[in-house]
């Protein structure tokens, strides 16, 4: 029960959060930017500040799907940040020409994560099952239980780390971002105001996350260390 407490908590701090990001989004979506260009124009521009000449800038799909894909070297971005030219439009590009940047430099914590994510992936797929298990009663004996509850803790464990992990990833994107468009005047005045904020926002989203990963590694790992 208090695993469903603590889920349905962040479930809602999460569901706000991405509500003010949206909005966030929606409002510098609509004030164009003085320079008039897109954001794959302004990824473009970053990047050759930078340097990087092997990184693709595609269109992807969705709303706010934009990412960085280091085993293919793309930056995707959705459709309103491709073809928009607005604050939010620039200040989404720069940030995921951030995270190129820090695999060019060799960001620590970003091969980290990297190396973290089949793992993670794994974890996902082990707690499905145990949590299956639990239902279907197969911790009914005492020693499988806690065998089960053992593995829940561990694979929430690297659940949490990576989460703990991505912070700095995304955070220091965003800051490298920011200097960017301050620097090479792509935003101007109010205009980096702006980004700075729709950024500010993004970023809450990820600690919002973490901090739901740690919670929930935290009671399972006091639940196995009650059980003893």
């Amino acid at each position: 029960m208090f695993y469903m407490i603590i889920v349905g908590f962040f479930t809602v701090v999460g569901m706000l959060i991405s509500g003010r990001l949206k909005s966030k989004f929606n409002k510098y979506a609509k004030v164009p930017l003085q320079s008039g260009k897109s954001g794959a124009e302004v990824a473009k521009d970053m990047l050759t500040h930078y340097g990087i000449h092997d990184v693709k800038i595609v269109q992807g799909q969705g709303f706010l799907s934009d990412h960085y894909n280091p085993k293919s070297k793309t930056i995707a971005l959705s459709p309103d940040v491709f073809q928009g030219r607005s604050i939010a439009a620039a200040a989404v590009a720069a940030h995921e020409c951030g995270h190129a940047v820090q695999h060019a430099k060799a960001y620590s914590m970003l091969t980290l994560r990297s190396k973290l994510v089949p793992v993670v992936q794994i974890s996902t797929r082990a707690q499905q099952f145990l949590f299956m298990g639990f239902i279907f009663g197969m911790g009914a004996s005492a020693a499988f239980g806690n065998i089960m509850l053992l593995v829940l803790t561990i694979t929430f464990g690297m659940t949490a780390l990576f989460s703990m992990v991505t912070l700095p990833v995304e955070f220091d994107a965003s800051k490298r971002a920011l200097v960017w468009l301050d620097e090479s005047g792509a935003t101007h005045g109010s205009e980096y105001d702006g980004a700075k904020d729709a950024l500010w926002w993004a970023a809450m989203t990820y600690v919002s996350s973490a901090l739901a990963s740690l919670v929930i590694f935290l009671y399972f790992l006091l639940s196995f260390l009650g059980s003893d």
